[in-house]
């Protein structure tokens, strides 16, 4: 006796259909598992038997051989087991034989007693199993809010097997779970960590405002207590609130890697992901043996900030290098080829050396020159190309530090920001795979970043006294197209080069 089922599988941050075929013959009772299961497939003979015996039905004694097709795709994880249960029971006849399945999908591991558990990846499964055409999935409890959140699919909460196989047979109707849109909306447009709780520094709030406009990365140098961390920290506050696709594209990566919160059906804020700096190049970009994504994909549609960046060992930051260019991290195995996503906002801090107080006005600096530029050398060339703004923060006088009259506020800071990517956008239309000024290639660059005389004049004497490359010249222009996109001037104009130019003067006083 054949019957067949559905579940899915995951490849990288992407969901697959897994057809779940369920043989029983009359012949010496064993039970078989194929079509390329890893080691925790294997193991589900015990638990579905058990499940089972537990859950108050007989275990069919016959011959049991189950194929995962299509069976030359590596399957992974215990999310197969209750699809796998469930084929076995109707071919047993305890799941009624006339109940159509061929458009449900089942996921889900066992627990010896029949319970449910939750599984890794649930939304990608469930957006694999829209897209293959099916209308209902039967998902972990745990996992059911989390899978609502694909439109087009009718989601229903599984606590234990005896409940699954009275709904199947029509005797006790589960209740399905949706999504709650509004709560979600309301929560896109919370800010968190507000700016107006940083005194000071005028200079580095302004160079935020522009990197979160244009998508820029950025660097902040100064010395301990001048606010880096505190400022970076309320970047994503100041970003525009996620789009209902970037929710969903954001939550698979933390589904998949296991890092979605308790409780959290939908991430609904920019993710912020600050790694130590002791992390190793694998948890950075991502890798394994079954490869799994790495902060540079968990800070996808948000901000990585890297803190006392030179700190970190200079080979895992030059690691970034191609994901920063290419936005997408690829990781090759024997079994597979997957990609991973990584759109991110790179913000680094450092002090100016290793004791914090070189150029400081006021506390002497112990280092020699040699130890200066031993430490600021730890951040290499190609890295620092692929900053477009660098900002140094000054220690802060008591005036600013005491002050009373209340900062400018994240929401204020925001609404401009989110005018100028509308800006931007409208001007990008017709571009594929261009979002913000951050990704203008040398051909957009040449297109869209219009100057007027003076800003030319300005431009070519800035390009000879500060020897810039030609992708510094490129890296100036596209934050001078954001500053003038701040302006609303489709035109760059001689004030906005001059901002530009003062963002990338550091090279010279650090690293020349």
């Amino acid at each position: 006796m054949l019957t067949t089922l559905l579940c899915a599988g995951l490849c990288g941050i992407d969901g697959f259909l897994v057809t779940v075929e369920c043989d029983a013959q009359e012949r010496m009772g064993d039970f078989e598992i194929v079509g390329l299961p890893d080691v925790a497939i294997k193991e589900a003979k015990e638990r579905v038997r058990t499940a089972s015996y537990n859950s108050g039905f007989r275990f069919p004694a016959l011959s049991l051989t189950v194929n995962l097709a299509p069976a030359n795709r590596k399957k992974e994880g215990s999310g197969f087991d209750v699809a796998m249960l469930c084929g076995i029971l109707r071919c047993g006849g305890v799941i009624r034989r006339d109940v159509d399945l061929s458009r449900t999908c089942l996921i889900g591991e066992l627990s010896l007693s029949g319970k449910v558990r939750a599984v890794r990846g649930v939304l990608s499964m469930c957006v694999a199993a829209r897209d293959a055409g099916l209308t209902e999935i039967f998902v972990p409890a745990d996992n059911a809010r989390e899978a609502a959140a694909v439109s087009g699919m009718t989601v229903y909460p599984l606590t234990d097997i005896p409940s699954l196989v009275s709904h199947l047979n029509g005797e006790a109707r589960l209740t399905p779970v949706s999504a709650e849109l509004d709560a979600y909306a309301a929560a896109m447009e919370q800010v968190g960590l507000d700016f107006a709780d940083v005194r000071g520094q005028a200079m580095a709030k302004r160079a935020l405002e522009i990197a979160a406009a244009g998508g820029h990365n950025i660097l902040l140098i100064g010395p301990p207590g001048t606010g880096k961390s505190m400022l970076a920290k309320r970047l994503p506050g100041i970003l525009p609130p996620l789009s209902f696709d970037e929710a969903i594209e954001t939550t698979k990566i933390h589904s998949v890697a296991g890092t979605l919160p308790e409780g959290r059906s939908l991430l609904t804020a920019r993710p912020f992901r600050a790694p130590h700096h002791t992390m190793s190049a694998v948890s950075l970009v991502g890798g394994g043996v079954n490869p799994t994504p790495g902060e540079v994909s968990l800070a996808h549609n948000g901000v990585l900030f890297l803190d006392e960046l030179p700190e970190f060992p200079k080979t895992v930051t030059d690691t970034l290098r191609q994901p920063l260019e290419d936005r997408r991290v690829t990781i090759t195995r024997a079994a597979a080829r997957v990609t991973f996503p990584c759109s991110f906002m790179m913000v680094g801090a450092m002090n100016p050396c290793r004791c914090g107080y070189f150029g400081h006005p006021t506390k002497p600096c112990t280092c020699s020159p040699a130890d200066v530029k031993r430490y600021i050398s730890r951040i290499s060339g190609p890295l620092l190309d692929r900053i477009d703004i660098e900002v140094e923060l000054p220690s802060l006088p008591f005036e600013e530090i005491s002050a009373v009259a209340p900062a400018e506020s994240s929401a204020a800071v925001r609404a401009r920001v989110t005018r100028a990517r509308a800006f931007a956008a409208a001007r990008l239309r017709g571009e594929r795979d261009i979002y913000c000024n951050a990704q203008l290639d040398a051909a957009a660059i040449r297109k869209y970043c219009v100057t007027d005389e003076a800003a030319r004049t300005l431009l070519a004497r800035a390009y000879d006294r500060m020897g810039l490359s030609a992708r510094g010249y490129d890296r100036v222009m596209r934050v001078a197209r954001t500053i003038a996109d701040l302006d609303e001037s489709d035109v760059i104009r001689a004030p906005h080069v001059a901002e530009a130019v003062q963002m990338r003067s550091l090279d010279k006083k650090y690293w020349n």
